[in-house]
C-alpha cells in the first residue's frame, strides 16, 4: 500500500494556510506526493506552486480540477508551469465537481459532465506529453516552451462512464470517501473497463480517505463534517443506511444543515469510510483497504486539533 497526502480536499473552516502546514509536514515525514485540491478558496495550481516552494522533495498533483470550468490546454499548461517553477514532477487530477460549485460558484453550466470528462481526459493526456517546439495546439503558430510536467494523469471516478474514461486514458483512478466494500466493487469495474479499453493493466487505484489517529472531539467532528455531504449521494446513502446511520440519511434528505447532520452521526460513522481511531485500528483498517484492491491511500488528515495533521501523518509515515 502506498500513502500520499492531501493538503486540501474540501471547504471547511480551517485556517486558509493550513494546507501549507500539512504539505510541509508530509514532506518532512517522507511522503512521496502531496495533492493540492481545488475549491472556492484555493486555485489548485497556485497552491501546488506554493507547496513546491515551501517543501524540499515531494511530488505534486494539482486537483481534481473541474473539467466544466477549465479547458484541457489550460489544465496542462498549469501543470507544466508549476513544474517549471518548482523543479518537481507535477500531475493533474480531473473531476466533474458538483453543480453547487460549477454553476453556483463559477456560473458555468454543468452539462453532460461524463462526456465533458471523457473529452477532457483524452485531450489533457495528449497535452501533458507535448514537447518544446511543438505547436501548443494543432495548427497554432504558438510553440511550446515548457517541458512536460512529468506527473501522472488522474481521473476521479465513481460512475460507470467515468470509470471507463479512467480505464482508457488515466494513469490513476481516484475515489473519494469510500468503504473497503465499495473499493472491491469499483476495482472490479475498473479492471473490466480496462480490458474493454484494450489496455494491458488497469490504472493505479487511489482513494482520498479522511484520517485521524487518536482524534479528539474537534478532529472527529471535522471528519464527520466531511462525510455529511455524502449522505444523500447515490451509492453512499445505501451504504450509510446499511451501516445503521439511516436517521442521518433521512435528515440529509430533508435538507438539514451540516451541524445537524454531524450531531446525528455517531462517532463510528467516521470509521466506515476513513482511517479513524488509535494507531492499531488505523493500520488494520488500511490493510482492509489493501485487501479490497486499493493501491494508494491519499490521507486527508484531520487538523482541527492537530495542526498540519502532524500526529496522524507521523503515525502513518512508516506504514
Amino acid at each position: 500500500m502506498d500513502f500520499s497526502v492531501v493538503a486540501v480536499a474540501r471547504e471547511d473552516d480551517s485556517p486558509v494556510d493550513e494546507p501549507l502546514r500539512v504539505a510541509v509536514a508530509a514532506d518532512r515525514l517522507g511522503y512521496r506526493e502531496v495533492w493540492a485540491g481545488e475549491g472556492p478558496t484555493w486555485d489548485s495550481f497556485v497552491l501546488a506552486a506554493a507547496i513546491g516552494r515551501a517543501t524540499e522533495r515531494v511530488a505534486l498533483t494539482a486537483g481534481p480540477v473541474a473539467v466544466s470550468v477549465r479547458d484541457p490546454f489550460g489544465i496542462a499548461r498549469g501543470a507544466a508551469s508549476v513544474a517549471a517553477v518548482t523543479g518537481r514532477p507535477v500531475g493533474v487530477a480531473l473531476g466533474t465537481s458538483s453543480k453547487r460549485v460549477v454553476e453556483g460558484v463559477h456560473g458555468v453550466p454543468r452539462v453532460r459532465p461524463a462526456a465533458a470528462m471523457e473529452g477532457s481526459a483524452a485531450a489533457v493526456r495528449g497535452f501533458l506529453h507535448g514537447r518544446p517546439g511543438e505547436s501548443v495546439v494543432p495548427g497554432s503558430v504558438f510553440r511550446r516552451r515548457l517541458q512536460p510536467p512529468g506527473g501522472p494523469l488522474t481521473v476521479a471516478a465513481f460512475g460507470d462512464r467515468a470509470i471507463a474514461t479512467a480505464a482508457a486514458h488515466a494513469d490513476r483512478m481516484l475515489l473519494d470517501i469510500v468503504s473497503p466494500e465499495q473499493v472491491r466493487t469499483l476495482r472490479a469495474k475498473l479492471e473490466a473497463a480496462t480490458e474493454r479499453a484494450g489496455r494491458t493493466a488497469p490504472p493505479i487505484l487511489a482513494a482520498w480517505l479522511p484520517a485521524a489517529v487518536d482524534p479528539d472531539p474537534d478532529s472527529l467532528a471535522q471528519v464527520l463534517r466531511s462525510i455529511a455531504g455524502y449522505l444523500t449521494v447515490p451509492g453512499y446513502s445505501d451504504m450509510f443506511e446499511a451501516a445503521g446511520f439511516g436517521q442521518a440519511v433521512e435528515l440529509a434528505r430533508t435538507g438539514a444543515d451540516s451541524g445537524t447532520l454531524v450531531g446525528a452521526l455517531p462517532a463510528e460513522a467516521a470509521g466506515v469510510v476513513g482511517l479513524v481511531g488509535d494507531a492499531d485500528a488505523v493500520h488494520a483498517r488500511a490493510e482492509e483497504y489493501a485487501e479490497a484492491g486499493l493501491d494508494e491511500i491519499a490521507l486527508v488528515p484531520a487538523t482541527a486539533a492537530d495542526p498540519g495533521g502532524e500526529r496522524t501523518l507521523r503515525a502513518l509515515a512508516q506504514t
